[in-house]
């Protein structure tokens, strides 16, 4: 399976908040981690709100590694606030390589900007653990459903 630009694009349209504060990267990140879980998933979830971090949990069959592609993948969000699948799928259907640093940025899924409709991205969450589509369709997926309980 893979996603068009055009798909990606209206996620992003489509995954916009009314709002966001640090009660919400809890409730969103309480989701992440309980759907996780439930699934036996070893992912490590992060949420961010500004530069703060909100949000943090690393579950069993993770490791430090998992942080380092959380750094990456997010740092891909705030520069170019979009998601980091969907920045990698630019460059990848160009046939471009992701040029710049891997130490500092990673184009792979995983990271997905907080988008406050009529403001902007506010923040990121990012999970990592799976292959990288599967760890942009679970952020996909929990936010869909956080949106929804809203």
């Amino acid at each position: 399976m893979s996603l068009t630009i055009n798909e990606l694009e209206e996620q992003q349209r489509e995954l916009q908040l009314p709002s966001f504060g640090l009660d919400d990267a809890w409730r969103l990140g309480s989701l992440i981690v309980g759907l996780a879980r439930e699934r036996g998933l070893a992912v490590t979830a992060d949420i961010r709100h500004g530069e703060q971090q909100a949000f943090h949990a690393a579950l069993p069959g993770t490791s430090p590694d998992n942080d380092d592609w959380i750094r990456r993948k997010a740092a891909v969000v705030r520069r170019f606030g979009e998601a980091s699948y969907l920045v990698g799928e630019r460059f990848r259907q160009k046939g471009r390589p992701f040029d710049l640093d891997p130490a500092r940025y990673a184009a792979h899924g995983g990271s997905f900007p907080l988008l406050v409709r009529g403001t902007g991205p506010v923040g990121t969450v990012t999970v990592s653990g799976l292959p990288q589509l599967d760890d942009h369709l679970f952020v996909v997926e929990c936010l869909r459903r956080f949106l929804t309980e809203r």
